[in-house]
């Protein structure tokens, strides 16, 4: 089959190809293994002009006004001459455009469109999503749960077109542990947590219930990194002179390549977040073999097997994550570690997403 991903949103800051293939790394590994057995075309809009192979995939970075995008004449005809058997957009929220793009490609051609953290609109927006349904002929979210979300709000219409399929996946890999300890320097049993400091991702809750887990398992640490510093005051006052403030070390920022070494040196990626559209630190934890500790929301219940190979809690819940943590003492790790990188071949890495995408495509 032949596949072409666009979107319908341009990113001016870019105007190096290398450096913007860089930035979708996570992404851009599914099109790489789905072109193992199928040609892929990616249309990507940076301020670049030009066509780009790598592994397999021919990028044709093309630059649209953002009217152009709005009426996406230019960017439909440039899809249609490529002849494709599947056009994949990126993002649920252009339904006018998804329509446009169905009516100038006729009903051969299938339509594929893969959510990416969007919120369901409200409004005439929500309506318009609504509308554009039948001209769609399959929706990927990272959870089913989350697609039939949108359903119970309105969006969308028909659970027949929601698919689970992952929405990216990680660039690292496993190496031995004591090459990691050698450059992070952790101790003990580490739990470690990879985010913003903000109350979407909920740290306070992840410190607090921290330092009374830290109590009852007196050699566990939680290794802290972070992009902002948005709740840093309120966890520095919560570390302040408390009995158990040594178990909580905040590491800051750390470059994006030393995750390999911090996530290979763990044994629990720990996440509290309210939401998420699926969830790439914890993706790259768990390729590295790390436990997930996780708030049970959709894309996390998925992630980790509804359970079965992590840890899931009440999001907001102190008690219960306190109570999570405390289950994490009895468990087998060596079995829990093998169980979560076995999850993360089978359903999150390149490969399997790039799999699913092919199975769902030649079905639909």
């Amino acid at each position: 089959m032949k596949f072409v991903f666009a979107s319908y949103i341009k990113t001016d800051q870019f105007d190096n190809p290398d450096d913007w293939l860089k930035r979708i790394a996570i992404y851009s590994g599914v099109l790489s293994a789905l072109a193992k057995d199928h040609q892929v075309i990616s249309i990507e809009q940076i301020n670049y002009q030009g066509e780009v192979v790598k592994h397999s995939v021919n990028y044709k970075f093309i630059r649209f006004t953002k009217w152009e995008l709005t009426f996406p004449f230019k960017l439909h005809h440039t899809i249609r001459q490529l002849k494709p058997d599947v056009v994949f957009i990126h993002g649920l929220h252009f339904p006018l455009q998804v329509m446009q793009l169905r009516l100038f490609l006729g009903k051969r051609v299938k339509i594929i469109v893969q959510h990416h953290a969007e919120r369901p609109f409200t409004g005439i927006k929500k309506y318009l999503q609504r509308v554009a349904v039948p001209f769609v002929d399959a929706y990927l979210f990272a959870s089913r749960e989350m697609g039939f979300d949108w359903i119970k709000r309105g969006n969308l219409a028909s659970p027949e077109k929601i698919h689970e399929v992952m929405e990216v996946s990680s660039v690292f890999y496993k190496i031995a542990r004591d090459l990691g300890i050698a450059k992070t320097g952790v101790t003990g049993k580490v739990f470690l947590y990879v985010g913003r400091l903000i109350a979407l991702k909920d740290p306070l809750t992840i410190v607090k219930s921290f330092l009374k887990f830290a109590v009852m398992s007196p050699d566990a640490r939680l290794y802290m990194i972070y992009q902002t510093n948005d709740l840093l005051p309120q966890i520095t006052a919560l570390l302040k002179d408390h009995p158990q403030s040594a178990s909580i070390v905040l590491v800051g920022k750390v470059p994006h390549n030393d995750l390999l070494y911090w996530y290979n040196s763990a044994d629990f990626i720990l996440s509290a977040s309210y939401y998420e559209g699926s969830g790439t630190t914890v993706c790259e934890a768990m390729s590295c073999g790390c436990v997930p500790v996780l708030s049970d929301i959709f894309s996390f219940r998925m992630m980790s097997n509804n359970g079965r190979c992590g840890f899931l809690f009440e999001a907001g819940n102190e008690s219960a994550l306190l109570l999570a943590l405390a289950q994490t003492q009895q468990a087998d790790l060596e079995k829990m570690k093998h169980a979560a990188s076995d999850f993360f071949l089978s359903h999150l890495s390149f490969e399997a997403i790039a799999n699913r995408i092919a199975t769902i495509s030649s079905t639909i």
